[in-house]
C-alpha cells in the first residue's frame, strides 16, 4: 500500500532509483524483531524436551521427505507454487498493465494500488474468522473460486471505474483472503520439531515459481502482441484453479493446537 501511494505520489519526482532507495528502509525492521521478538514457548518447549529425550531432529529438512511426511510435503509445495503463480499474476504487473497498455497516470495507478491493497488488509482479518469458523480449506477454496470469474472482468476492460472495483474486489479475494491464511494453514501442518524447516522450504520453493511469472508475462505480452491483460489472466485463472484442487486433497488443520511434545523426533 505504502509503495503504491509513494508512487503515486512522488515517482515523477524521484523516480525509480528514489522508489528502489525507499524500498530499502522496512529492512530495517530486522533490528527491532532481533532484539524484541522472543521465541516461541511451544519451540522453546520442543527443543528442551529434545534434549532431554536425545532425540533432536539434526537433518529436518531431510525429515519432511520421509515416510509419512513426504505426501504432506509435496502437497504443500504444490499449494504454495500455485499461491504464488497466482499473486503474482494479479499483482506483480498490474501497475505496468495500467502504464504501459492503458496509459494511465502514476497518481491513478497510485490510488487504485492502495486502495486495493487496504482491501486486502482489511480481508486479510476478516476471512481469518471464516477460517477459524469454518475450516482452513473451505475459506480458501470460497475466495480461489471468486477470483476466476474475477479476472477476465477488469482485465479485459478500459473503464478505469470497472478496473478500480474489480481490482480492489481481487485484493479482497486473490490477495487478501487467499494469501492472509497461508502462515496459520502451513504451520497447522507440520509439527513443532520440523514446522520452521518445512514453512520455510515450501514456502521459498514455491516464491522460485512466482518469481518466473513476470518475465513469462513479459514474453507474451511483447512477443505475441498480446499486451499484459491476457496473460494475467491465464495465469490467475489456470492457478487459482490448481490452488484450489491442491486444497481438495490436503489437509484440514481447523481447531488444531500447536503442541510442545515430540512426534517425530
Amino acid at each position: 500500500m505504502l509503495s503504491f501511494a509513494i508512487y503515486g505520489l512522488f515517482y515523477n519526482s524521484i523516480g525509480w532509483r528514489g522508489m528502489l532507495v525507499v524500498g530499502v528502509l522496512p529492512a530495517l525492521a530486522v533490528v527491532y524483531v532481533r532484539i524484541f521478538v522472543r521465541e516461541p514457548v511451544v519451540w522453546v518447549e520442543n527443543r528442551r524436551l529434545q534434549k532431554v529425550a536425545k532425540r533432536e531432529v539434526k537433518a529436518p529438512l531431510f525429515s519432511i521427505f520421509k515416510r509419512g511426511m513426504i505426501v504432506n510435503t509435496l502437497n504443500a509445495c504444490w499449494w504454495m507454487a500455485s499461491a504464488f503463480i497466482t499473486y503474482y499474476s494479479v499483482t506483480v504487473l498490474f501497475a505496468t498493465h495500467l502504464q504501459v497498455d492503458l496509459h494511465l497516470s502514476p497518481g491513478a495507478i497510485g490510488e487504485v494500488g492502495v486502495a486495493a491493497n487496504l482491501v486486502t488488509f482489511l480481508a486479510s482479518v476478516g476471512w481469518g474468522f471464516v477460517a477459524d469458523k469454518y475450516g482452513r480449506r473451505a475459506a480458501m477454496i470460497i475466495l480461489a473460486i471468486i477470483a476466476i470469474p474475477l479476472a477476465p472482468v477488469y482485465l479485459l476492460s478500459s473503464s478505469f471505474t470497472l478496473i478500480w472495483w474489480g481490482f480492489v474486489l481481487q485484493g479482497a479475494a486473490a490477495a487478501g483472503g487467499m494469501q492472509g491464511q497461508l502462515a496459520t494453514f502451513m504451520n497447522e501442518r507440520f509439527p513443532t520439531e520440523v514446522r520452521a524447516t518445512a514453512s520455510g522450504f515450501c514456502y521459498h520453493q514455491g516464491a522460485i515459481w512466482g518469481g518466473l511469472v513476470a518475465p513469462i508475462i513479459t514474453y507474451f505480452a511483447y512477443s505475441w502482441h498480446l499486451g499484459f491483460a491476457i496473460p494475467m489472466m491465464v495465469g490467475t485463472m489456470v492457478f487459482a484453479l490448481s490452488y484450489i484442487l491442491a486444497l481438495l486433497v490436503g489437509p484440514e488443520t481447523k481447531g488444531k493446537e500447536l503442541v510442545a511434545e515430540l512426534s517425530i523426533a
